[in-house]
């Protein structure tokens, strides 16, 4: 248990760092997004092999359009969020980021039939109302590139609750396994859209560049995700949400102190909103 928690606290602190690097690779988002998976695969395929562990094509094939649908999703949440940290900070990008979970909680009373009791429907208000602070909704008009960050960071909450809501029908599918072949999904959907978009720069990338790019795909990715869905089978669920709120705490406190991005007062409350009412949502009662 000790183990598993501490792979599990390991894992969302590099994924709170995430930021930190793409800022630094001079590629385009679908580009990142894309290397991202690329590498991801190529060492969660590693692994099974080094580990004997086999894959159950069976299964996946009766999840495959779920594990197809999922993995487009995945991608392009990856790109709404990396593109977010171009017009505002990573802390806000990640923040918005975060309402994923609301989202969820509003969805699930309508694919799962899941009451909306009024706890749930206090924190959906609540986070709510911390998106609007961190606007800075006193300068919509003269902070348009910023309210934009904002917009492409909910998209990607958006995506990834879909991702999450997939996922929750994936019954036959491991966890690793399932995102293995979700990122072999999100190759195969991103490849055409990078073709057609920016084209494949990444023969421009420098020594430093490369080694942001590996980074973000070797080691945010592909061992992070491995530790990740090692070590949550082994921790309860309500202990794991608290966990994982390590990650927006960790990209806020890399957004000022590292890369010297400034919040102003209201959002930093419009922050502690969405973070305490979602986390309050995932405490049992």
């Amino acid at each position: 248990m000790k183990k598993a928690r501490l792979m599990l606290i390991i894992s969302m602190v590099v994924f709170g760092t995430i930021g930190l690097f793409v800022k630094n690779i001079n590629l385009t988002s679908g580009e990142i997004a894309l290397y991202r998976a690329a590498l991801a695969s190529v060492l969660i395929g590693l692994f099974f092999l080094v580990s004997g562990k086999k894959l159950s094509v069976k299964e996946v094939k009766k999840e495959l359009f779920l594990l197809l649908l999922s993995g487009a999703a995945m991608g392009f949440n990856w790109i709404f969020l990396f593109e977010a940290y171009n017009y505002t900070s990573v802390s806000v990008a990640t923040l918005s980021y975060y309402f994923a979970p609301v989202i969820v909680t509003l969805v699930c009373p309508i694919l799962f039939r899941e009451k909306m009791n009024m706890k749930k429907w206090i924190c959906f208000t609540g986070s709510t109302l911390g998106i609007v602070l961190i606007t800075g909704v006193g300068n919509l008009s003269e902070n348009t590139e910023h309210i934009k960050g904002i917009a492409l960071g909910l998209s990607a909450a958006v995506l990834y609750a879909t991702v999450i809501l997939i996922n929750k029908y994936i019954k036959n599918v491991g966890g690793i396994e399932r995102t293995f072949f979700q990122f072999i999904a999100a190759i195969v959907v991103l490849l055409p859209y990078v073709a057609l978009t920016s084209g494949f720069n990444i023969a421009s990338l420098d020594g430093v560049g490369w080694g942001y790019l590996l980074t973000v795909g070797l080691i945010h990715t592909g061992i992070t995700y491995c530790l990740y869905f090692s070590s949550i089978k082994h921790i309860p669920g309500q202990k794991a949400a608290i966990l994982s709120y390590i990650d927006p705490l960790v990209a806020v406190l890399c957004s000022a102190f590292i890369l010297g991005e400034t919040m102003l007062p209201m959002q930093i409350a419009g922050g502690i909103m969405i973070l305490g009412f979602t986390l309050y949502n995932e405490i049992a009662e």
